[in-house]
Formats: C-alpha cells, sequence, structure tokens
C-alpha cells in the first residue's frame, strides 16, 4: 500500500488466478443470479454461452476477492517495515464493466489491474482518485474488464 503520490506511472499488478468449478457456478447462481445456463449444465449448453457459464457478477466477485488479498498483502508488508500504512476509502464507482466471453466452468481467469490515472480529490484534498483498468484473461483473451475509481490516501501535509 502506498500514498497516492507514491503510485508509479507504470503501476501494474497481476492480481492472481481463480478457477470457476462446476459446483461453484451453481452455488453462486443459486444465491444471486438463478438463471438456467447458470445452474444446469445442459441449460448452458442450449443457451448462446455453450456450457454450464458463471455469472458475470461472479467474474466480477472474484476479482474483488482478489484485489483485497493483493491489499492486504501489501498493507501487512509496509507494516512488517514499520512504515505508516495508508488505508484506501471507498468506491466512488465504476465504468465500463463488459463480460465480453462467458467464463465455462473448469475455465481459469487471470486477473490484473494497472494504473489509468492517479489524481488529486477536487473536493477532498487529504484523498485522491486512484482509477485502474481491471481485466480478467483466459489463455490469454480478455473476457472481462472494468475501470475502476477507489478514494485513495494522499500524504499528509508535511510528510513530502
Amino acid at each position: 500500500m502506498m500514498y497516492l503520490e507514491e503510485i508509479p506511472a507504470d503501476w501494474a499488478v497481476d492480481l492472481g488466478t481463480h478457477t470457476f468449478t462446476a459446483e461453484a457456478i451453481v452455488a453462486f447462481a443459486r444465491d444471486f443470479d438463478p438463471q438456467p445456463f447458470h445452474l444446469d449444465e445442459e441449460a448452458g449448453k442450449a443457451s448462446l454461452f455453450g456450457g454450464l457459464a458463471a455469472s458475470g457478477w461472479h467474474v466480477a466477485c472474484a476479482w474483488m476477492a482478489l484485489w483485497i488479498a493483493h491489499q492486504n498483502r501489501e498493507m501487512e508488508a509496509r507494516a512488517a517495515r514499520g512504515e505508516i500504512v495508508p488505508v484506501p476509502g471507498p468506491s466512488p464507482g465504476f465504468d465500463d464493466m463488459k463480460w465480453l466471453k462467458p467464463v465455462l466452468a473448469g475455465q481459469t481467469v487471470s486477473y490484473r489491474s494497472s494504473l489509468v490515472r492517479a489524481r488529486p480529490s477536487v473536493s477532498r484534498p487529504e484523498w485522491g482518485i486512484f482509477t485502474t483498468r481491471n481485466e480478467g484473461f483466459v489463455d490469454g483473451e480478455l473476457v472481462f474488464h472494468f475501470t475502476g475509481n477507489v478514494m485513495w490516501p494522499r500524504r499528509p501535509h508535511g510528510d513530502e
């Protein structure tokens, strides 16, 4: 974790991977997106997806879990070095969320985040807005992306 002013212009991170099992796809769909192509292999095969497909929201939630795990590792590393740990704030929203290809049972998505921009907030000078392009790939092919925004702490005045 770093202050907004410490974010390098070429910041990017591979967040890790998530494999979508049939069991997990069905369990998620039962609770959050109960459509036939998310609940049943045969219905998925008969759909335009061609197989049991993960809900797009499941794909997005897997990204979030990996993003939080990344943030926690970064915060723990900074604390272990005895440094002050900046804590990110809430997200004011996201843009351009797209599911470009279905994620089918058994597929593994590799997630990545990269910097779009990091700018000071106009209305809250102690904060900035950290904007990232967030992507998911199956076998190197882009299947999911969105642009995310997070309120990000700026270095306290006098700590420059």
